[in-house]
C-alpha cells in the first residue's frame, strides 16, 4: 500500500473516531463540549463521518485518489482552522454565517481549531510530500 493510500486510510480513521467523540461516555462534559473546549453537534458529526467516508473511499480506489483527498481536504480543513483561529468561527459548519466574529480568548480559539490546523495541515503537507 503506498503511503498516499495508507495516509488516507488513517484519516477515514481519525475522522470516523471524530465523527463518535458524542457518543462516547465521558468525552462530551455536561455542557456538551467534548473536552470541555468544543461543541460537536449533529451536523459536525455528520461532516466528520463525510469526511471519513471520502477518505475510505479514496484510499479504496487508489494512491491518486488518495492525493487528491488530503490535498483537497488539507486545504478545506486548513483554511477552516485559520478562519477559526483569526474570527472565532469556520466555515465548514457555517459557525462563520450563522454568528459572525466571536470575540473568544486567543488560548481557547487556539485549543478550539487545532484539530482541524493539525489534519488539515498535515493532510495537505502528506498530499503535497508523497509522489506516487
Amino acid at each position: 500500500m503506498s503511503p498516499l493510500r495508507l495516509t488516507a486510510l488513517i484519516y477515514a480513521v481519525i475522522l470516523a473516531g471524530a465523527a463518535a467523540l458524542n457518543y462516547v461516555p465521558g468525552v462530551v462534559d455536561s455542557n456538551g463540549q467534548a473536552f470541555g473546549i468544543f461543541e460537536l453537534d449533529l451536523f459536525d458529526d455528520a461532516l466528520h463521518a463525510a469526511s471519513a467516508l471520502w477518505a475510505l473511499i479514496a484510499a479504496a480506489l487508489g494512491t491518486r485518489a488518495s492525493r487528491t483527498f488530503l490535498l483537497l481536504f488539507g486545504a478545506l480543513y486548513l483554511a477552516d482552522g485559520l478562519l477559526g483561529l483569526a474570527t472565532g468561527a469556520g466555515y465548514l459548519d457555517f459557525g462563520i454565517f450563522t454568528h459572525g466574529r466571536l470575540d473568544l480568548p486567543l488560548g481557547f480559539r487556539i485549543l478550539a481549531n487545532l484539530p482541524h490546523l493539525g489534519l488539515g495541515g498535515a493532510a495537505l503537507a502528506a498530499g503535497l510530500a508523497f509522489r506516487r
